[in-house]
């Protein structure tokens, strides 16, 4: 099974986080090594809130070493558009959390919806993203 990579698997690379192997430390390059193993997608909407992380850097340093960071990584992993039949997933599982009364972020929607589309699992950060576990069928799977 593939994996569609989430932002918060990404800003905790980004900044060091330690994994759930006890005292394993993430890294960027650690992060690119592991998905280069598997099959990974960045969804649109993922691809563009890291692009909104290089325009609020607090330095044009820190902009520079994000974007060539996220230039690493689409040079690896493709980016997956969103498209009619995601949208009808995105839809479908808005629907249900709103009806169950446990929304989550519409970014967070697309995301679910992409790795359903693919029947792929979600790949978080190591404070585990736990409102994706809301979403009926949907692997979760944590750094």
């Amino acid at each position: 099974m593939g994996v569609v990579v989430d932002t918060s698997a990404l800003v905790a690379a980004e900044r060091g986080r330690e994994t759930q192997e006890a005292g394993a430390q993430l890294t960027w390059s650690n992060l690119l090594g592991h998905l280069a193993n598997e099959s990974a997608v960045l969804p649109a909407v993922v691809y563009a809130e890291l692009l909104a992380g290089v325009y609020l850097a607090r330095s044009d340093r820190q902009a520079a070493l994000r974007r060539a960071r996220i230039d690493a990584l689409t040079a690896r992993v493709p980016i997956i558009e969103f498209n009619a039949a995601i949208a009808r997933h995105w839809a479908r599982v808005f629907a249900e959390l709103r009806r169950s009364g446990e929304a989550i972020p519409a970014n967070d929607v697309a995301i679910a919806a992409t790795a359903l589309h693919l029947d792929f699992a979600v790949l978080v950060g190591p404070s585990g993203e736990r409102h994706f576990r809301r979403v009926a069928g949907l692997e979760v799977a944590q750094l």
